[in-house]
This record gives C-alpha cells, structure tokens and sequence, in this order.
C-alpha cells in the first residue's frame, strides 16, 4: 500500500519541486555551458526496478573526453577529468538535481537505494540478496546518510537491503532530512572513492547493521 502512496508524493513533491527549483536549473546550465564545452546535461545507463535499465540524468560535470561507463573510483586521478563547476556541483550534490525528471517518469524515487551502473555486477549482485533490486532507486537513501562514497559495497548492499525492511513514510522522511543534514556537512564524498572506510570504521558499520 504504502508503495503506490510513495509514487504519489514523489510525483507531486518533484513536479513542486522542478517548478520551484527552475530558476536554480538555468543557472546551474549557464554555469555550466560558460564554464566547459559540451552538453549540459549527462545521460547514463542505470539499473532500475527489477534490474530493468533507464537512462539517469545528471548535470554534467565531467570533460566530454572521460571514459563512459566507468565509475568515477575506477578512474585514474579522478580530479583531472572534473570541471570547475563541476567539482561545486558534486561536492553540494547539486549534479543530481535533474534526476527530479527520473521520478516524475517513474524511473525513480525520492528515496531509495542510489541507482547502479548497469556494468556495477558485484554492487547489483550483493543488492540481490537483500531484495534491493526490485524497488525504485532513489535520488538519495539510507546508504547516503551512513556512509554514501566511503562505504564498501558490501555495507551499502546491507543499508540498502535495511532500508528495504524498514520501508515507510516515517523511515522516508528520515532518509530525506538525513539526506539534508550529510550534504551540508560534505559527509562522505570522496572523488573516486568507494569502500575506502578503515578496517576499524567498516567493522562499525557492519556491526551496527548485525544489531
């Protein structure tokens, strides 16, 4: 039940939300276009649903010439294909803003495991066990509040699978906020890292989820 309500209020809350955010999106493709060649907005292969792929949109932040496909941990020196206002973009999360447009097509969900790269098999594979691959991914998650670039995926795995057992308006609403307070304080971002916690901070996480 709550599955159809949740599709409702993405809907509604990202029609608000592309309508009040407009002026914000043409300074940001501005910005952008000024700053470097190329489009202003990137299209990406990710999985969906029932591992069904959709195209994700991004605001691009990367040089046209950056390898497609390859997640950003897998690049070398990862900086170097970054632009200026990309690198703004990125460190606020602002690139993902576009993604609005993903959930009022339904590809996606305000909350929800962050979509994998279609070539992401041991990420999608993990996400398996856990029943994470047949919701909607998320513009944000549980994952994205505990731990987002840093963690190992099989960590995120297990977040993502807790968020699929706790699944409710409330648990939303706490992912939203949560979501809120983790960009204003840059919480986990690292440029081309994933699963890059110590031993000692992993072994936390994964203790705290075995609770």
């Amino acid at each position: 039940m709550y599955l159809k309500v949740k599709r409702v209020i993405g809907f509604v809350l990202s029609l608000v939300g592309l309508i009040v955010l407009s002026p914000v999106f043409l300074a940001l493709m501005l910005a952008i276009k000024v700053d470097s060649k190329g489009p202003v907005f990137f299209k990406q292969k990710r999985v969906g649903k029932n591992k069904k792929h959709f195209e994700i949109l991004k605001f691009r932040t990367m040089r046209t010439d950056t390898p497609k496909d390859t997640p950003t941990h897998l690049l070398e020196d990862p900086e170097q294909w970054i632009t200026r206002v990309g690198g703004f973009l990125r460190k606020t999360s602002l690139d993902e803003l576009p993604q609005i447009i993903n959930i009022l097509k339904g590809d996606m969900s305000i909350i929800g495991p962050r979509p994998a790269l279609w070539n992401q098999y041991d990420l999608i594979a993990e996400r398996d066990q856990y029943g994470a691959n047949d919701i909607l991914p998320g513009l944000t998650g549980w994952a994205q509040i505990n731990g987002r670039d840093e963690l190992p995926i099989e960590a995120k795995a297990k977040l993502d699978g807790e968020y699929v057992e706790k699944m409710s308006f409330w648990f939303d609403v706490r992912c939203f906020f949560g979501t809120i307070l983790s960009i204003f304080r840059g919480d986990g971002v690292v440029e081309g890292g994933t699963g890059v916690l110590s031993r000692q901070e992993a072994a936390s996480v994964e203790e705290n989820l075995a609770k």
